[in-house]
């Protein structure tokens, strides 16, 4: 069984910063590739960010591209998402999901363990 556990969100102006965290319970972690996904209201989840097992491959939607970044410390079982220059449109509740093996990374579908999620709200 894995457990997964987000903190970090919060209230933040645009052009802001804030670092999520994820720690995960469980002796797979090391070994699964990691997402966080996020959820505005009346949309639907979509995915944000990975990173491979070893922490050298990482993959982010167009959007946050240059402005956020995944990592990972497999010692202390988490994963991070450092966003920053946060805009409106990346407020949204935030997860955090380990990776089945195989599946598309950016495919929810792949993912089987996830957090119960962070709110972000970016505003002024």
């Amino acid at each position: 069984q894995v457990q997964l556990v987000e903190s970090g969100g919060g209230l933040v102006q645009p052009g802001g910063s804030l670092r999520l965290s994820c720690a995960a319970s469980g002796r797979t972690f090391s070994s699964s590739r990691m997402g966080w996904f996020r959820q505005a209201p009346g949309k639907e989840r979509e995915f944000v960010a990975a990173i491979t097992a070893s922490g050298i491959s990482t993959y982010y939607v167009d959007s946050v591209k240059g402005r956020f970044t995944i990592s990972r410390d497999n010692a202390k079982n988490t994963v991070y998402l450092q966003m920053n220059s946060l805009q409106p449109e990346d407020t949204a509740v935030y997860y955090c999901a380990r990776a089945r093996p195989g599946g598309v990374y950016y495919d929810s579908d792949a993912y089987d363990y996830w957090g119960q999620g962070t709110q972000v709200t970016v505003s002024s």
